[in-house]
This record gives C-alpha cells, structure tokens and sequence, in this order.
C-alpha cells in the first residue's frame, strides 16, 4: 500500500511512486504515436480520408465511463472489504490474548499447565495470521509460522492444505483441554470459541474474496472498447481541433487507461503490488500486541513504508 502525503504544484504530476503510469505508459506512447500520425496526414489512409464525426465518441465515450467507474467501485468494494476483515482479525485476536490470560483459570495443581496452554494458544494466534497472510498470497509460510509454535505441532500441521484452517483445530483442541481440566466453565468456554469463530469467518471471507475474481468477460468488454475508443478518437478529432490532437488523446488514454489498470490491480487486494493490502505489517501489529500481552519485552518494530510503501 502507498504510504505518503499528497505532492503539491508541480510534483503531483512528476510522481511516479504510486501512479498506474509506469503500467500503462507503453499503451499510452502506442495511442499518441497514433494520433501523431493521424495528424500529420490529416487521417488519410493512402488515397482514402477516414472521416469520423464526434457523435460516436459522445455516445461511446460517457457508458464507457460510467462502466469504468462502476468496475471501479466493485474493485474498491473488494478491496475495502478485505482491510475491514483483516481489521476484524486484529481486533479478534486481542480479545483472544485478553480472553486467554483472563478467562482460563489456573486448574487445582496445575497452574504451570494453565499457563503453558495460555502461552501456546496466544502464540499460535500470531502463526495463524501469518498462515492466513501466506494462504491469500500463496507462498511459503514456514519461516512465519514456525517460529511461533512448538516443534512438534509444527511438523504435525505444516502439510497441510490449509495450514490455518489446521491451526484453527488446534485452538480447538486446546480449548477442549481447558475444558477438561476444569480451566474453563461453559460460558467462558463458549466466550472462546465465538472469538475463534469469527477469526474463521474471517479467513473464509478472505478466501471467498481471493478465489472470485471479478468476472473476466466483464473485464475483456472494457479493456477492449477503452483501446478501441482511444485508437479510434484521432481520426474524430483531426478536422476539428489539428495540431493538438496527440495532447487531447494522450490525455484521454491516460484516464481510461488508468482506470482499467487500477480496477485490475486492486480488485485482488491481498497481493504485493504497490497498492495492495499491507498484510505484512498487519500481521506484524499483531504479533507485536501479542507478544506484549505476554509480557515480552523484546518486541519487534513495526514495520515502516520503504519507498513509500507499506507491505
């Protein structure tokens, strides 16, 4: 995600760290190079004068965007939607460190095993989000997840399909121990559980929004018509306004172009382009009030934009 204050005056239009530009220049240079063209031979093809009027551009030019703009919004929604899930895993997951430290109580002659239980539940907090940030992107989660659970559950969950759905189990396995061993009561218990319900909710939320893309055919209808609208536009634009066709096209291109990439780039927001979701960081937020909620006094920094970007 882009981290940093709005530029003023003339550096807004030099700032290229977070602009959809560096994706699209190349589409734009084609389209202008093509309206230099159309220009310079005043739209003649050989011997034949392509004349087009401005009515079809008018006609074609406002549905185009007013469907850019409508893929936008579906594209941010999906976008909004996962920062207010992984907002709702922050928040779950420090009422599960407060639950555990404050709800599980110590058995007759096994405190020590009470807060063994407390501590691996916690920390296995911490792995589940990092198993969750892996599962949306699709990559290894060894170095993230190992280091927060014990050896043994460890080698136990690490093939698995879903190793946070796997973890999930364990929480639930501990929390029946608790239950057993007289550490909860059935209300507390079920105070519990509802907690880690809603981390699961939460995962399946976010898978739901990782594995349905916006629908492609949808996405191929406007990619098409916005190069087919900017190739066509010179030749509506030449008879009428000359010398500045390439400036007015270039313009027009950069608009539609960059919305089609935008709404590519953050209808998936769980990815590593600069504008996606700062997952690293989230589950770096977490660790870290997890890790306090136990009283570790070496705790990890947060995690800072680089470049103005945030991961």
């Amino acid at each position: 995600m882009i981290v940093r204050d709005r530029p003023n005056g003339l550096r807004l239009f030099l700032t290229m760290r977070g602009s959809v530009l560096p994706s699209i220049w190349k589409s734009v240079a084609i389209t202008t190079l093509l309206a230099i063209i159309v220009t310079l031979t005043h739209g003649q093809l050989w011997d034949h004068k392509i004349k087009l009027t401005i009515i079809p551009f008018t006609l074609m030019g406002l549905p185009l965007a007013i469907f850019l703009g409508f893929r936008n919004n579906s594209a941010y929604d999906r976008y909004w939607e996962g920062r207010k899930l992984w907002g709702e895993l922050v928040l779950r997951s420090r009422n599960f460190a407060r639950q555990c430290l404050s709800l599980i109580d110590d058995a007759d002659g096994a405190a020590a095993d009470a807060a063994v239980l407390r501590e691996r539940m916690i920390r296995r907090t911490i792995a589940y989000a990092h198993a969750l940030r892996h599962l949306l992107r699709r990559s290894d989660p060894a170095a993230d997840v190992a280091p927060h659970l014990l050896p043994a559950e460890w080698a136990a969950v690490r093939a698995r399909p879903n190793l946070a759905q796997a973890l999930m189990l364990e929480m639930g396995a501990d929390l029946a121990q608790c239950r057993r061993a007289g550490m909860l009561d059935s209300v507390r218990a079920a105070t519990l559980d509802a907690t880690l319900s809603a981390m699961v909710a939460t995962a399946a939320s976010c898978e739901r929004i990782k594995n349905t893309p916006v629908p492609f055919s949808y996405t191929l209808l406007l990619h098409r018509t916005a190069y087919m609208y900017c190739f066509m536009l010179p030749f509506g634009l030449v008879d009428s306004i000359g010398y500045l066709t390439p400036l007015v096209v270039a313009i027009v291109a950069y608009t539609f172009y960059g919305l089609d990439a935008l709404g590519d780039e953050i209808e998936e927001p769980f990815g590593l382009s600069p504008n996606d979701l700062p997952l690293d960081a989230i589950c770096r937020a977490i660790e870290i009030d997890m890790r306090d909620a136990l009283g570790d006094a070496e705790l990890p920094a947060p995690l800072l934009p680089v470049n103005y970007q945030l991961r």
